[in-house]
């Protein structure tokens, strides 16, 4: 599972964008620990970037 700041790493994005995307239901599942940290499963991550490409025009 990866760390918030990997997944923000990797995107290139800002942690506010993020919470925006978020709140939208527009990011990644997201797995919230007990500790209250969250965490990003990497199949999760990459079938969410998969899910983003645009289709070919027909």
């Amino acid at each position: 599972m990866l760390k918030l700041p990997e997944v923000l790493s990797e995107l290139n994005m800002s942690r506010a964008s993020f919470y925006r995307m978020r709140a939208r239901g527009q990011a990644p599942r997201i797995v919230k620990l007990p500790s209250g940290q969250l965490r990003i499963r990497r199949a999760d991550l990459d079938n969410w970037l998969s899910q983003q490409e645009e289709q070919p025009a027909a």
